[in-house]
């Protein structure tokens, strides 16, 4: 297998998080000791005043540091940025870097390192969000863990681990249930955490045409939806036509600045009036990071396509006032 290299010669970069005895070392170990060729550099994060889970990683090449401070937090940030610089300085001696936090972190800090600083911009590229989920275990934490809600609704991919304890209608209902929060994840069943390396690191999972072209209707209303009177949800729009950025400026801007902390993660691919190339963006929560993109091709629809995965969501407003935008 190739590496997993990132666009533009920055380093890939994975965040596996999961609520407590989801399976992640189990996943962790897997991906250290399969022969998939590549080189990953392991930053573990534990909750407690002692570090245990370097005594469960199975010894491998791979370079593995531990950081025993708590959740990674904003108080944690700065040990997160030094670490990943001084794996930077042995950049010959892996492939990708994989974060594995606390299973009672939300994931949101870790994400908003790599928006935060020049450096960590210029040099890394998150490839994606893996999260765990317990199938046996979750829905006892599920309705009133944040942290385990969060740790959903920020995910690019979600592992349902321990499938071989549930049954198939309870898989099915907790699928249902995930999708309610996250429309935008790939789910994948696993027993003992056992799946191919391909479907947890390289997925450039930024990549919102990717993720279109692998659930084409992942914009499409799903009237399951509406069954869920739940606090985290996702909102996907799909409109035709440019935008004006003027407008769309100052409607991100004060979104961001009024509903910032609810909203965990957005991405999208829009079409700004007076301009040949898709624009890209994704965002976590204050946090806003875009550029353009590759040209639009003669014969394709210039269309805007974004999703926002939040708490308390209005879909009405955000459909209203994106729509604001249009020339």
């Amino acid at each position: 297998m190739t590496t997993t290299e990132a666009k533009d010669g920055l380093v890939p970069v994975t965040v596996l998080t999961g609520f407590l005895g989801a399976g992640k070392t189990t996943l962790l170990n897997r991906i250290l000791t399969e022969h998939h060729g590549q080189r990953i550099a392991v930053i573990e994060n534990e909750f407690g005043e002692l570090g245990i889970d370097n005594e469960l990683v199975i010894g491998a090449d791979e370079e593995v540091f531990e950081m025993n401070n708590g959740c990674i937090c904003c108080t944690v940030r700065g040990d997160l940025i030094r670490i990943l610089g001084s794996l930077m300085r042995r950049r010959d001696r892996f492939d990708h870097i994989l974060v594995e936090t606390t299973g009672m972190a939300d994931p949101g800090p870790v994400i908003q390192t790599f928006f935060m600083d020049d450096e960590m911009q210029e040099r890394l590229s998150l490839d994606g969000v893996v999260t765990l989920v317990d199938a046996k275990h979750v829905t006892q934490h599920i309705d009133d863990s944040h942290e385990c809600q969060e740790q959903i609704a920020f995910a690019d991919v979600i592992v349902l681990n321990k499938v071989d304890l549930a049954s198939e209608a309870e898989l099915d209902a907790l699928e249902g249930r995930i999708r309610s929060m996250n429309r935008g994840a790939r789910i994948h069943r696993a027993t003992q955490a056992d799946l191919p390396i391909d479907r947890v690191v390289g997925l450039q999972a930024f990549n919102l045409d990717r993720v279109l072209e692998m659930e084409p209707g992942l914009m499409e209303e799903d009237p399951d939806d509406h069954e869920h009177d739940e606090s985290v949800t996702s909102v996907g729009i799909d409109l035709l036509g440019d935008l004006d950025s003027d407008r769309l400026d100052a409607w991100l801007s004060e979104l961001l600045a009024t509903r910032g902390p609810d909203i965990f993660r957005m991405k999208g691919v829009l079409s700004l009036a007076d301009t040949d190339e898709r624009f890209v963006f994704q965002g976590v929560h204050m946090l806003f990071d875009g550029r353009p993109d590759r040209p639009w091709a003669p014969d394709e629809e210039r269309r805007n396509r974004l999703v926002f995965i939040g708490r308390n969501l209005d879909r009405d407003a955000l459909e209203g006032g994106f729509r604001a935008c249009l020339v």
